[in-house]
């Protein structure tokens, strides 16, 4: 069943019906679901449907091509030893089909691109010099490796240079997705559940098509996470493995933004991790970037080489917070682990990026929807008149001069505001506008996890957003 996706579907639906051959890059997080959209969007009725070995070389990957074409109806099909040759003979096969619109589907692409393959010069061959000019034939090309995707055939700067008609970047699911999977798999799960669950493994499909219904949200992160046997066991070591042939300068980068909540600029990455200043670093954040593990932001009045990368995925933060460093295996272990600080500083950081990822609902919850916005988190890097730092959790810089500052609050029951928390936002809101110097309506918002009881402090805020809100 698919959950969610129309607007995907719908393009590419869009794309099958256009009188002319269409040229389809789908990308996105690995897990994510794009496979899934693709075979359930075409009733898993393709003319030849193909997906790329892992780490395998030219003659495995060519061998593999082959058996597709056997598989897709090619009955006499030698056996190719280029890929100008492997899409000759995928001309011939759609040529006998008789299907109106011969829908094409490429799988994990950047794995055919072996070294020295010319597989990216056989592709623009196939499309330039044949497909292209039909009018009956729809490409639709797919891979994790997002940047690859991006920079090899989105941005492609040589023969397939705009040639992509349809872009579809495969987001991860909303919370109120993940609600209705929930409920799709009989999980049981209410908001409180679904969120603990996004904190974790945040709107990534596979991860939660996981979990079972049998069992309780903590016996199900017990077996699959913390038992040797459990299928997400070694999951962070395999998924950067599968998709950067070299991982190691990749994990050295994520391991050094998952110490700092707020996030590094380059010139910190530089420093605190030893890194070259190069276009090695250059390439490996943006390739992190494109694959959704990390964003970049440039906070108020910051300049572009001051922009901060920030680890934003939810798998990996969870890595690094309560797996990392763990050789505990106890079938109870994530049990025990929720009455511990390490926990509770966990919840705190993974509620952050969940309202960071929600921006869209926090914006419908405030009235501001149809109005353009800048987000991004903010932190003083020099001392304040007091002597003391500040750092807001996010920030929705508005087009309508209009500033919102947001105070993220995690906690299991309900939220009574202190005196002690209405002083520190005054003084977040004071150190903001001293050291921007902005001249934009400034109003504090209160985003929380579960409901705020009503008080004096309470009313201080401009607006409050609670758990439920975020999954409209």
């Amino acid at each position: 069943m698919l959950i969610g996706r129309k607007q995907e579907q719908a393009r590419l639906l869009e794309a099958y019906e256009s009188e002319y051959s269409e040229f389809v890059a789908v990308y996105g997080r690995r897990r994510v679901g794009k496979t899934f959209l693709v075979r359930e969007t075409f009733n898993y009725q393709f003319t030849f449907e193909h997906a790329g070995l892992a780490h395998a070389p030219l003659r495995s990957q060519l061998d593999s091509w082959r058996s597709s074409l056997v598989d897709n109806g090619l009955a006499k099909c030698p056996r190719p030893h280029t890929w100008i040759e492997a899409f000759d003979l995928l001309k011939q096969l759609i040529r006998q089909s008789p299907s109106s619109k011969k829908v094409i589907f490429i799988d994990e692409m950047p794995w055919m691109d072996t070294h020295k393959s010319g597989f990216v010069t056989a592709l623009e061959h196939f499309w330039n010099g044949w497909a292209s000019g039909r009018k009956d034939v729809l490409l639709i090309v797919c891979g994790s490796a997002t940047s690859w995707i991006i920079n090899k055939i989105i941005k492609n700067h040589g023969g397939l240079h705009n040639r992509v008609s349809v872009k579809i970047n495969v987001k991860p699911f909303t919370l109120g997705e993940c609600q209705t999977y929930s409920d799709s798999r009989r999980l049981g799960f209410t908001h409180d559940l679904v969120l603990q669950t996004y904190m974790i493994f945040g709107g990534i499909p596979y991860y939660w098509q996981k979990l079972n219904h049998r069992l309780s949200l903590a016996q199900n992160i017990d077996a699959l996470i913390f038992h040797r046997d459990g299928e997400l066991f070694d999951e962070f070591d395999q998924l950067y493995a599968s998709l950067f042939r070299h991982p190691e300068p990749y994990l050295k980068v994520i391991k050094i933004l998952g110490t700092i909540r707020a996030g590094m600029t380059r010139e910190e990455l530089i420093r605190h991790g030893k890194i070259a200043d190069n276009g090695n670093l250059t390439r490996v954040l943006n390739d992190l970037e494109s694959c959704g593990f990390i964003r970049k932001y440039s906070s108020f009045a910051m300049k572009t080489k001051q922009a901060v990368y920030q680890l934003i995925d939810f798998y990996t933060l969870f890595y690094f917070k309560m797996i990392a460093g763990n050789n505990v295996i106890d079938r109870d272990y994530w049990m025990e682990l929720q009455e511990t600080p390490t926990f509770n500083t966990w919840c705190g950081l993974a509620f952050e990026r969940v309202c960071m990822s929600h921006i869209e609902q926090i914006k419908a919850a405030i009235g501001i929807s149809g109005v353009s916005t800048i987000v991004y988190s903010w932190f003083s890097r020099d001392e304040r008149p007091t002597g003391s730092g500040g750092q807001i959790d996010l920030v929705i810089e508005r087009k309508d001069q209009t500033i919102n500052l947001c105070e993220i609050k995690y906690s299991k029951g309900s939220i009574r505001l202190t005196a002690e928390d209405n002083a520190s936002m005054h003084n977040k809101i004071a150190l903001f506008r001293h050291e921007t110097k902005t001249r934009d309506a400034v109003r504090s918002i209160l985003i929380a996890s579960s409901s705020v009881v009503r008080n004096a402090y309470s009313d201080d805020f401009q607006n409050i957003v609670t758990l439920d809100q975020l999954f409209m």
